[in-house]
């Protein structure tokens, strides 16, 4: 099968895990970026950046939200561009003042090295990019904030962590009680995008993709199950952080596990509303479960990511 038709003036930086995908567009009077990346692969994508501007300056960074994979090659672009760059309006005070709890980095244990930001997008806002007109669209549910990015004319989703082909991100405000809810903003963000005219995703992570009918059909019946029984969506998110975290240091010494997890405020968080499992059974789960799906193995004493 063919890959996906884009404008000219667009280019998908795909990207694996730590990091989103970039999208790059080389308007005939600007140049943009959505989404920069986990920090850590800073280097890369200033290389992959550099490489598909030919030559040419970033005028504009914009990010579709702030978790720590989207946003963590801010800073560094910044330093090299001098790029505008446009965050979320409901995160501009987090930023502001560089709060960490809020911004989910601490509760995560992840890392984002500080930007700045030059202005907001909200929902209704319209957007030159790749010299076509782009629609912002709110999309809350993995994060309250999140924005989606439209193109009618082409027919084209920026699809960030509201969908995915096999899924979505994990429905963080559902895990610590005091962020508010998210399966039910997770459902009428799907019902939202059901009703576009969508030929194009382009998702936060994995390949762009046609099939938009299957792919809501797998989210929609994903979205239930986990709303079904929130301990399901508390487990999911645990997984999905330790295993990131053994994305970023490749390996974990069992023994650590469960203290890493216990010291992470939102899992620590979930555990307490949701599972009541004690830290070490919550670790023996975790690290089994990894291992069960093929994301990890075991070794010396060891939990080693497996690609």
């Amino acid at each position: 099968m063919s890959a996906p038709s884009l404008p000219s003036t667009m280019r998908v930086l795909e990207r694996g895990w730590l990091s989103s995908n970039n999208i790059l567009f080389l308007g005939s009077g600007q140049t943009a970026l959505v989404d920069s990346g986990y920090v850590t692969h800073a280097p890369q994508t200033l290389a992959l950046v550099a490489h598909g501007l030919q030559g040419r300056p970033l005028d504009r960074l914009l990010n579709t939200h702030l978790h720590s994979d989207h946003c963590g090659g801010n800073a560094a672009l910044q330093q090299a561009y001098a790029c505008r760059t446009s965050i979320p309006a409901g995160q501009a005070g987090q930023v502001q003042d560089w709060d960490g709890d809020a911004l989910t980095y601490n509760g995560t244990g992840q890392q984002c090295a500080p930007f700045s930001f030059d202005d907001t997008l909200q929902a209704g806002d319209l957007l030159t990019l790749g010299d076509l007109e782009w629609q912002v669209l709110a999309a809350a549910g993995h994060d309250p904030h999140s924005l989606i990015f439209y193109c009618p004319e082409q027919a084209i989703l920026i699809s960030a962590d509201a969908l995915w082909e096999s899924g979505f991100g994990v429905i963080f405000p559902e895990l610590d009680g005091d962020s508010g809810s998210g399966f039910a903003e997770a459902q009428a963000t799907l019902e939202l995008i059901a009703k576009l005219d969508v030929r194009l995703v382009i998702p936060g992570h994995g390949s762009p993709f046609t099939g938009v009918a299957a792919a809501l059909d797998t989210a929609f019946s994903r979205l239930a199950y986990l709303a079904a029984d929130p301990q399901r969506n508390a487990r999911n998110a645990i997984k999905v952080l330790l295993k990131f975290l053994l994305l970023e240091r490749q390996r974990i010494r069992l023994a650590d596990v469960a203290q890493l997890l216990s010291g992470l405020p939102l899992v620590a968080a979930a555990n307490r509303l949701y599972l009541q499992s004690s830290e070490a059974e919550l670790a023996e789960w975790t690290v089994a479960q990894l291992v069960r799906a093929g994301a990890a193995e075991v070794r010396d004493g060891y939990l080693l990511n497996s690609q």
